[in-house]
């Protein structure tokens, strides 16, 4: 089976690829290689893979890649991601996420695919008080102008799959953390600040929750859902590991043994949504997938992982100070 994966050399599409090519799937990747994407998360697989440097709202450089490669599956992990830059300008978010999207799901139609697995996110559903769950059929009420432009594309996919057929399932996962995840997210920015001793800015209270899906869990949860979901199905991926921000944030500065006293409370974002959860009850029982790795577990790998990276990290820095300012001042 050929699977042509979008983002594939992002966090979470890298981790994807990476789990396909061990499990013997032969795989294009397409990526525009933003910011956010790096070669180097692909460097132990990229002998084993096609790669195509391409932006996924460009239809005729799509349209080649299908007809060349002939993937049985697309799986659409590429995106716009990070909230607080959308905030800023949600342009890149439209364009990337619905146009994309949009674009990918007309090719795939007009190419016969087998089945097109649409990644969503859990923010598409809005936000939860202290008690309750989001359900595959809670209604959608997105928030901020990526979990608009995500609840978008996730309505496409359904709308190819009622209007044209199109064998659509979506995912909607979780927060995700772990190797390789770019330093711009909460988990990363606090180890490298707590590593230079800088003030760790938490937005508000920290008292917002958020679900933590380790990003090794994620991407095993789609695979199961390739071999086993229905088309036209919508999949909750999540954990059950909720905690709120400054409970994340201890738990980071306790691993490198760092006081407490280099958080500093910030303004808080604007819209920004208190609490998410994932029911996930459909998927255990429908594909026999539940997350294994459990918070603890996840953040201490998390946080090895980018001790033992540094170098990569590094490179990234000079790119960030300014975006730092930007939404930390």
């Amino acid at each position: 089976m050929k699977l042509l994966v979008t983002g594939g050399a992002g966090f979470i599409g890298s981790e994807f690829v990476r789990q396909a090519v061990d499990k013997g799937y032969e795989i294009a990747v397409v990526d525009k290689l933003t910011y956010a994407g790096d070669l180097e998360r692909l460097k132990e697989v990229e002998d084993r893979i096609t790669f195509y440097k391409a932006d996924i709202t460009n239809r005729e450089f799509i349209e080649h890649i299908f007809k060349v490669e002939k993937p049985d599956v697309v799986v659409h992990w590429a995106a716009e991601s990070h909230v607080d830059r959308s905030i800023l300008d949600a342009s890149p978010f439209i364009e990337t996420n619905v146009k994309g999207t949009q674009v990918l799901l007309d090719v795939a139609k007009e190419n016969n695919i087998k089945q097109f697995i649409n990644i969503a996110t859990d923010e598409v559903y809005g936000e939860l008080g202290e008690e309750g769950q989001f359900y595959e059929d809670t209604p959608l009420v997105p928030n901020s102008p990526y979990s608009v432009s995500k609840a978008s594309a996730d309505m496409l996919g359904r709308a190819y799959y009622k209007t044209y057929g199109l064998p659509v399932i979506t995912v909607r996962p979780s927060n995700n953390y772990g190797w390789w995840q770019y330093p711009e997210k909460l988990i990363p920015v606090v180890i490298l600040k707590a590593l230079n001793d800088e003030p760790i800015p938490v937005y508000g209270t920290g008292q917002n929750v958020r679900e933590w899906l380790f990003v090794s869990d994620c991407a095993e949860a789609v695979f199961e859902i390739i071999e086993k979901g229905k088309e036209g199905e919508i999949y909750n991926v999540g954990s059950g590991e909720e905690r709120r921000n400054i409970e994340v944030v201890k738990a980071i500065l306790s691993i490198l043994n760092k006081p407490e006293d280099l958080i500093t409370f910030v303004k808080d974002r604007p819209g920004h949504d208190f609490r998410y959860s994932l029911n996930t009850d459909k998927i255990e029982r429908e594909i026999g997938w539940k997350a294994k790795v459990k918070f603890e577990e996840g953040i201490e790998k998390t946080v090895k992982w980018y001790l033992d990276n540094m170098d990569w990290v590094e490179k990234k820095l000079k790119y960030l100070k300014e975006y730092w300012n930007k939404v930390y001042s």
